[in-house]
């Protein structure tokens, strides 16, 4: 991957627009005020040090960004380039400084904040917003998107349950790799989503979270069939498909999920489940997990629960609702979106039944239905100094969008009233900025693991 192209056309002009007596610009990356949620989960920037901050420009890619630029019709900054490589050895001068990630923090306040660390590199740190700011706003979205589902589950299970630490990792899972545009994004969200829950389908993102952040095994999965193992057999054969799986996957403590909709699920959940196979269910000794895959997703997976509980029966727990029989579970996997699990959880629990009866199983709405606007991810630039060392505040302030400006001056983020705010660097005082160096010229200051993430995060 050659870093000098891994930016926008416009950024190769800018190296000849900042004023003469510019020595260093800062910018800094924040998710603005009035995007879907208040607060973001700050994640994935240590995955772009590690994977493109590290590679070291060469004389190869500035011939190839050469040509490429020259004939794209924008100018090319060769000579900085050849000094980046003959005086830093192809490494970035850089200081990037960030939140330590994990933490959740108001809109508004700064993530990252970088500048250059030669004089001869002001053009730099703007340069690379393109890649900076898309290594951040996605993965910083899809663990914000599951944090706050992750919220909505809680307070459902805290109604409703009576013991839910064990429950609650495996409320969520991750059905979205399929619907990514690429391995990399998959193995960016599916690793974003595990800062909170421990399952998923999306292999990429438990490699990501053990080659990103040292973490053995992120997340887990079981046995699940799909259409077209079941519908394989024919209708004729759905009961036989449906016993194979207690067969093949079937035991004390084990789960198993079958997708019961290929014909007619309230068919197979009555008359297979409930009548041909509920002895072989009950006497395997795990979890039959349902999976319908069809219908309202607010009205189906609810019905599926009462006819189960109807079949198998079920307890009152302390709380006063309902708790089917170990030997069955339901997850929802389609049509499935934050808002359509608080309505689903809100329906259950007005029906006596506990939020732990039921898992979900998120794609497109936990990995795809999101950019850069979900949270209003942006990089500015807040600061110029120049050849005398003197730091002047910049920003942009559009009177046709106040809210677009941008804040003035490098920045610090410190703890007021309980929580995080942005000052200006300038008046920090003897504060603690939380801001800190985490990649100045090529070298890597810190090395989150995982498990500091989370629980920074608030997920033990």
């Amino acid at each position: 991957m050659n870093m000098i192209l891994n930016t926008d056309s416009y950024k190769y002009s800018h190296f000849a627009q900042y004023p003469p007596e510019t020595a260093a610009i800062s910018a800094y990356v924040e998710s603005r005020p009035g995007g879907r949620h208040d607060h973001v989960l700050f994640f994935g920037l240590q995955m772009f040090l590690k994977e493109y901050l590290t590679r070291k420009v060469t004389m190869a890619d500035i011939e190839e960004a050469d040509a490429l630029v020259t004939e794209h019709g924008l100018p090319f900054n060769r000579d900085g380039w050849e000094l980046l490589v003959n005086r830093h050895g192809g490494s970035l001068p850089l200081l990037i400084e960030a939140l330590p990630e994990g933490m959740v923090v108001p809109a508004g306040t700064p993530l990252v904040q970088l500048r250059n660390t030669d004089t001869d590199f002001f053009w730099l740190p703007t340069f690379i917003e393109t890649a900076l700011l898309r290594s951040i706003w996605y993965p910083s979205t899809v663990a914000t998107v599951s944090y706050n589902v992750r919220k909505i589950i809680t307070a459902a299970l805290e109604q409703s349950c009576d013991d839910y630490a064990d429950v609650l990792p495996f409320r969520l899972h991750d059905f979205g790799a399929r619907g990514a545009t690429s391995l990399e994004q998959a193995g960016l969200g599916g690793v974003a989503h595990l800062v909170n829950f421990l399952g998923t389908d999306t292999v990429s993102g438990i490699v990501y979270a053990r080659k990103y952040y040292g973490e053995h095994m992120a997340g887990f999965s079981i046995p699940a069939a799909e259409h077209s193992t079941m519908t394989a057999w024919g209708e004729e054969r759905e009961t036989e498909a449906y016993a194979n799986m207690i067969e093949a996957f079937g035991g004390e403590g084990k789960m198993v999920a079958v997708v019961s909709d290929s014909y007619d699920l309230y068919r197979a959940v009555s008359e297979i489940w409930g009548k041909k196979l509920r002895s072989k269910v009950e006497r395997m000794g795990g979890t039959l997990v349902v999976r319908p895959d069809s219908g309202d997703p607010t009205v189906v997976p609810i019905d599926t629960v009462e006819m189960l509980g109807e079949i198998f029966g079920h307890s009152t727990n302390a709380k006063g609702y309902k708790v089917l029989d170990p030997a069955v579970r339901v997850i929802q996997g389609d049509g499935v979106t934050p808002d359509s699990i608080k309505i689903i959880l809100d329906r259950l629990m007005e029906r006596g039944w506990s939020a732990e009866n039921i898992a979900f199983g998120m794609g497109g709405g936990l990995l795809q239905k999101v950019n850069r606007d979900t949270l209003r991810f942006a990089m500015k630039a807040n600061g110029r100094q120049d050849k005398d060392g003197k730091w002047t505040g910049v920003n942009k302030d559009p009177r046709t969008d106040p809210g677009k400006a941008s804040k003035r001056y490098r920045q610090a983020v410190v703890v007021k009233d309980g929580g995080p705010v942005a000052v200006p660097l300038k008046e920090l005082g003897d504060r603690e900025n939380l801001m800190r160096p985490v990649w100045q010229d090529g070298e890597l200051l810190k090395d989150w693991t995982f498990a500091e993430i989370r629980q920074r995060a608030g997920r033990n």
